[in-house]
């Protein structure tokens, strides 16, 4: 049974998240399984099985503190951090992450973030839209899309999961905001709430010593078969109960399957320091249930990872919190790269990290960098794109693009050709009925730097 320990965190707007892993019952959205598998099988589902896995920097990242060093401007902007070589000849990154500095090669590197609002959210990077204004229903996020589009690879592993805490749906965005897709295709989100992946009342007491989960649940569905509940159910009720007693998605979420080892190369330690009165720790076990959902069958997961709101004291200087969050983001996001392409998935699955916007460039009178919308940064890798490669680049104290600007929709655009979702061709109705393309198709297009 995977538990992952998390207190309370807040951000400088002062709301408070929580960073927990729990399944309790498999109600998406809002609506009960019966009514989304009526959903999904009326739709129908897709063959193929590429995923995306969604690595949101919540708070906004600093970019000149760790893919677009400025070792030569003054000290008031280069900050303390000196850039390393990496594999790729020419490519510097910051010291930090020595060992994404190493797997370089499978990463490409966006420096020309453009077009965000400035908005504390996760709503661009969910959406690749702007808030407002917005269709009737709202625009949905990349999950709730595919999700609708292509439906689940298989009955009883929901297609999008959000191993994100619940946000505020007006600054912050849900990870699961469905929009005009329908509730039905929200996000699942197994740790909204508590601390203890569970199912239903089955509670790491009552498995006793390590006793089989998947044996818990063959006993749960046994009695309710052997007592006659089922009887005279509605098929579909029949099926929502077998996802509620299915293995698939709880022996996906459960790390205690992975050998010690495996946990170990993604690291257990936090990310997470102290600051805002209340922080807790992350843990990198969120990297490795993303790589064992995807392999289960889910087409998208998004995930949140730290707290990167770097203002400064008295929550810690901007250095001093990079000191705490890079390494061990360093870790587990190259052992994500490394079991993706030692399992063969990495053609498959396309890995994006990024936040809302980039830091200032300037250093604060706190020893902090303050929100940037000017500019910030991306990483991609795996899905059959070419990398090894830096794209864009800004000016000499890293304020503007200096070339190659590249819009969140140009990536959105290229998220969607990797899940094989044609932008200039699928509209999906709004709750007015009226078609809406999925981004701006006659502005921006997959990015030819990578497909």
């Amino acid at each position: 049974m995977l538990t992952v320990s998390g207190r309370r965190f807040r951000l400088c707007d002062g709301l408070t998240r929580r960073s927990m892993l729990k399944i309790g019952g498999l109600a998406l959205g809002g609506l009960s399984l019966p009514d989304l598998l009526r959903i999904e099988a009326a739709s129908g589902r897709a063959s193929s099985h590429k995923s995306v896995i969604m690595v949101f920097l919540s708070g906004g990242p600093p970019h000149q503190d760790m893919v677009d060093l400025k070792p030569d401007a003054p000290a008031e902007i280069r900050g303390e951090f000196q850039p390393i070589a990496t594999n790729v000849p020419g490519l510097e990154i910051c010291e930090l992450l020595p060992q994404l500095a190493q797997r370089a090669d499978r990463l490409s590197i966006v420096r020309s973030l453009v077009g965000s609002e400035g908005r504390h959210a996760a709503f661009q990077c969910m959406t690749g839209q702007t808030f407002a204004p917005q269709p009737p229903g709202g625009w949905p996020g990349l999950g709730a899309v595919v999700s609708k589009l292509q439906g689940p690879v298989e009955l009883g592993v929901p297609p999008f999961i959000g191993l994100a805490p619940r946000m505020r749906t007006t600054t912050w965005a849900d990870p699961g905001q469905p929009g005009f897709c329908g509730q039905a295709h929200a996000a699942f989100t197994p740790n909204a709430d508590q601390s203890t992946l569970e199912l239903r009342d089955i509670t790491k007491e009552k498995l006793g010593v390590r006793q089989s989960l998947l044996g818990q649940l063959d006993r749960l569905k046994h009695d309710a078969e052997s007592s006659g509940a089922l009887e005279g159910a509605d098929a579909y009720y029949q099926q929502a109960f077998g996802i509620l007693t299915s293995s698939r998605l709880a022996d996906a979420l459960d790390l205690d399957r992975e050998p010690a080892s495996s946990r170990e190369r993604y690291g257990r330690g936090i990310n997470q320091p102290a600051g805002y009165g209340d922080a807790g720790p992350i843990m990198n076990d969120y990297f490795l249930a993303a790589r064992r959902l995807v392999e289960a069958g889910v087409r998208v997961v998004t995930l949140a990872y730290g707290r990167w709101d770097w203002h400064g004291q008295p929550h810690g200087t901007n250095f001093e919190n990079a000191r705490d969050h890079l390494p061990t983001f360093d870790q587990g996001l190259s052992a994500l790269l490394d079991d993706l392409r030692e399992r063969g998935l990495d053609r498959d699955v396309s890995v994006i990290v990024w936040g809302e916007f980039g830091r200032t460039p300037r250093i604060n009178k706190n020893g902090g960098r303050d929100h940037w919308p000017r500019v910030g940064f991306a990483m991609l890798s795996g899905g059959g794109m070419r990398t090894g490669q830096v794209i864009g680049s800004t000016n000499r104290f890293a304020e503007h693009p200096k070339d190659r600007p590249v819009h969140f929709q140009d990536v959105f655009a290229t998220l969607y050709h990797n899940l094989g979702i044609e932008i200039d061709r699928v509209t999906i109705n709004d709750l007015t009925g009226r078609p809406q393309y999925l981004i701006d198709h006659s502005r921006f297009q997959p990015l030819p730097e990578l497909v």
